[in-house]
């Protein structure tokens, strides 16, 4: 698993001092030589013991002075000593500050937030242009642990950040260094963004200060993802597949959706009678560019925009993300407000974003997502979120990483805090006074970042490749009984219910495919053919102790 390069809480990571070593041929001052009693024998003092005779120097075991054992086990400096004679003159050492630089990116072409060893990681390319920019010394430039490199949020390979906060000991003022902001931005790819970096002197560049005590993951309170998918993700199954022929079983006759309403009858069986789950289906291009032109209507929507707020409140996610047991108590996870806003027409598709702002998020925790979008579409009470929430473990599959955007990390309490400290300060160019973290006074910057760097190679990779229309054929062509939890009673019959250890007759398979938002190696190509509908590796399952490595 990865390792995660930040400091801990109070860790001191600057280096313990240099001691100095006397050369041989200097003499102590008579007050400091050791004193003599008869035959010459030093006079160690009572309660120590003399060498035994015949010790030397040479033979003599090292004496471990009580500094030596205070300092036991903990980091050493990693300073190059100077050598004997030397005449290379000493680098003047800048002082540095606990900054707090607020960033953006978009995480195709990186391995995860994190730094690792061997990969590309955001972290990793940071610190690179901090290192050239001049904000850390050279001295510190072989590890991020000395400018204790802490991150609000973590994000998996591939998901985007249209703001996350990162904090570290910077330089914030390198010499022939007038616009840090600018320098640093300079030196990093146009797919990383700093928005703002803290204790640099307060100037249009920059308008955020914080506390020298400040750490971006323990002061974050809670985080804001966006989900953006096709609205097209909402049409019901098509007749004839797996999922509809299941749905009818359940739900008796019902009517056929609209949009299926015109589908030629030699393809496929749009009169509503009892068809196989085996049927032949018509090709996926034709069925594709149908589906683009579909739009949402209004029942649609106020479907959506009511079944979202079954997630809101305190909850125990456990159906939410993977290999966690009902009764561990980090499955409770509390979902302060989720907004649906209004549908956007991007070319020929039409597009939804989903805001949900958490305490904290858990592994895998889209499947709020498909839980959503799986109601809506089989017209599926929302009551059956809230059954999820109880004791019986039920198989929620994955929604397409490609939708995922970490909007920002919230700090209400540090923000709180800092306000009340700023009431005896009228001056915001006084040294004391400390400003909010809060991305919205960059927000022009950011939703610019957001389109030409994040949704519109969301757009493109979905143009190309039709990402969330292959998931959702592996969800209609399912046959088994692990969603038969969509019906229109909004309950979970047993046939649904996993049981850990126990093997199921025809389990729903997921595919790695859906976790990877690249696809083509980080260049969206108009030759990229469509994704294969039926094929594709199944997923590796992560045992428990990886799983809570890997939330955030």
């Amino acid at each position: 698993m990865n390792q995660d390069v930040q400091a801990k809480d109070g860790d001191d990571v600057s280096g313990v001092k240099r001691l100095l070593e006397l050369p041989e041929e200097t003499t102590l001052p008579e007050h400091k030589r050791a004193k003599t009693s008869g035959g010459g024998i030093p006079d160690i003092g009572p309660g120590k013991v003399p060498d035994p005779p015949g010790t030397s120097d040479a033979t003599r075991k090292p004496q471990r002075g009580k500094q030596n054992e205070k300092n036991k086990g903990r980091r050493r400096g990693t300073r190059p000593p100077v050598e004997d004679g030397s005449d290379r003159p000493s680098t003047p050492r800048l002082p540095k500050k606990q900054c707090a630089v607020l960033i953006g990116f978009s995480g195709t072409n990186y391995a995860g937030m994190q730094i690792q060893p061997s990969v590309r990681t955001i972290e990793g390319v940071l610190f690179e242009a901090f290192v050239k920019s001049g904000a850390v010394s050279e001295e510190n430039s072989d590890d991020p642990v000395k400018i204790s490199l802490a991150r609000a949020a973590r994000t998996d390979a591939g998901v985007h950040a249209a703001g996350n906060v990162v904090n570290m000991k910077l330089i914030t003022s390198p010499p022939g260094v007038d616009d840090l902001i600018g320098a640093v931005n300079y030196n990093l790819p146009p797919d990383i963004r700093v928005w703002d970096i803290a204790q640099i002197p307060l100037t249009s560049l920059s308008q955020i200060r914080v506390q020298n005590s400040f750490n971006s993951r323990s002061s974050c309170d809670s985080r804001k993802y966006i989900y953006f998918f096709p609205t097209y993700l909402l049409i019901p199954p098509r007749p004839g597949s797996g999922l509809f022929y299941s749905l009818r079983k359940q739900n008796g006759e019902s009517p056929v959706h609209q949009f299926w309403g015109s589908l030629d009858q030699t393809s496929g069986d749009a009169s509503g009678d009892e068809v196989s789950p085996q049927t032949k289906l018509p090709a996926r291009p034709e069925d594709l560019q149908r589906k683009r032109a579909w739009r949402i209507g209004e029942v649609e929507l106020n479907a959506l925009r009511a079944a979202v707020k079954h997630f809101e409140g305190t909850h125990n996610f456990h159906n939410f993300t993977v290999n966690k047991d009902f009764r561990d108590r980090s499955n409770q996870r509390h979902m302060k407000d989720i907004q649906v806003a209004d549908p956007v027409v991007h070319g020929e598709t039409e597009w939804i974003s989903v805001l949900l702002h958490g305490q904290s998020f858990m592994l895998h925790q889209r499947k709020m997502m498909t839980a959503l979008i799986l109601s809506v579409r089989t017209g599926t009470p929302p009551t059956v979120i809230n059954q999820m929430y109880g004791p019986r473990g039920v198989m929620v599959p994955k929604m397409p990483a490609l939708g995922l955007l970490l909007e920002y990390p919230v700090f209400e309490a540090y923000n709180r805090k800092i306000a009340a400290a700023n009431e005896r300060i009228r001056d915001p160019n006084d040294p004391e006074y400390r400003h909010p973290i809060d991305f919205e006074i960059h927000r022009e910057k950011i939703e610019k970042f957001k389109n030409e760097h994040i949704y519109s190679r969301m757009r493109a990779i979905e143009e190309k490749q039709a990402v969330f229309d292959a998931w959702i054929h592996t969800i209609d062509a399912y046959t088994g009984q692990d969603l038969l939890y969509l019906n229109h009673r909004g309950n979970i019959p047993s046939e649904s219910v996993v049981k850990k250890g126990e093997r199921r007759a025809n389990p729903f398979k997921e595919r790695k495919q859906f976790n990877s938002t690249d696809f083509v190696g980080g260049s969206v190509s108009s030759s990229m053919p469509m994704l294969e509908m039926d094929l594709g590796e199944e997923e590796e399952e992560l045992d428990e102790k990886q799983t809570e490595e890997m939330d955030g």
